[in-house]
């Protein structure tokens, strides 16, 4: 509602025969993110999620309804999500990419390319995709540079054949901006349907040690560096070997819990987010950051350090 389309604006459900905005920020141990908000995007019949902010409800505080994120990840009944006991001020104002979106990749700035134009979803064959069309279409979903274009990188999708073949100059800020010359009747090959990488916008980096793959985590989320929070505790080898593969480091050798002298604003991340992506920055909470003592300490078998320590005790 009040957005300049149905893809954006702030989100409403109808519980109980009711439409009221949702919470925005009431988990505040599962936080809002990106991929969440993608599941609200793919139900409106829009695009990927591109940005989400906190809005107002109101003056004053009131019934809102809430939904919880890590219910929104974990099922495909976004009904069973909705809760009604939420008193907040804060609603979620959500921007969808109208006309693009990447499916089944590991983060929202990867996977098979699809497009709307005036019919369903249709996928583009990759001989039809240029860099200049992907430097659009990586420009319309808030990410980075197309890094890589390979068809059946994704797998083959049930969409038919889209029946136009884009002709980007590749400075136009969405897809249907570009020119289109038909090609009806086309068909793809088997793995021809087009696949793209693009950059996270966002950055990863590991700080105040010698080597880039060790130190204090920080991640890169609208344009602000920040130290990553670990309140509750949930920081693992696992969670770390993402970080270190990100980085081009090897292997998780350690992760362990920081304890800072004071509390400092840090950036959350949703775990079960993570569980089901191996991208860190559409996993950072929407709400903004939050005031933590602790951040967490990293290491990767990449470090010289540790390939010296190995030398050093091997026989």
């Amino acid at each position: 509602m009040g957005g300049a389309g149905h893809c954006n604006g702030t989100v409403q459900i109808k519980h109980h025969g009711v439409w009221k905005d949702i919470a925005f920020g009431y988990y505040i141990f599962d936080p809002w993110t990106l991929k969440a908000a993608d599941v609200i995007c793919s139900r409106l019949d829009c695009g990927s999620a591109v940005n989400a902010e906190s809005g107002l409800s109101g003056l004053y505080m009131d019934f809102i309804w809430a939904i919880s994120p890590y219910c929104v990840l974990s099922t495909s009944t976004l009904m069973d999500c909705v809760r009604t006991n939420s008193f907040e001020k804060a609603t979620m104002f959500l921007t969808c990419s109208d006309s693009v979106k990447l499916v089944h990749g590991s983060s929202l700035c990867s996977g098979r390319l699809e497009v709307w134009s005036n019919q369903p979803w249709c996928s583009v064959c990759e001989e039809d995709l240029d860099h200049n069309d992907a430097e659009v279409v990586c420009r319309e979903l808030g990410c980075g540079a197309p890094s890589l274009l390979q068809g059946a990188l994704y797998g083959e999708g049930e969409a038919p054949v889209w029946t136009s073949e884009l002709q980007c100059e590749g400075n136009e800020s969405a897809v249907l901006d570009c020119r289109r010359s038909s090609s009806a009747g086309k068909t793809c090959g088997s793995g021809k349907a087009a696949g793209l990488t693009c950059t996270d916008p966002g950055g990863v980096r590991l700080v105040g040690q010698l080597s880039h793959c060790a130190g204090a985590l920080e991640i890169q989320y609208q344009g602000v560096w920040r130290l990553v929070g670990d309140q509750h505790k949930k920081w693992n080898l696992k969670y770390g070997a993402l970080v270190c593969q990100y980085l081009d480091c090897g292997s998780a050798v350690s992760v362990t819990r920081r304890e800072d002298s004071k509390y400092t604003l840090k950036w959350w991340v949703s775990f079960p987010c993570v569980k089901l992506t191996s991208g860190l920055w559409d996993c950072v909470g929407l709400d903004g950051s939050n005031y933590a003592s602790s951040g967490v300490d990293v290491v990767c078998s990449g470090t010289n350090e540790h390939k010296l320590c190995l030398k050093l005790n091997s026989p």
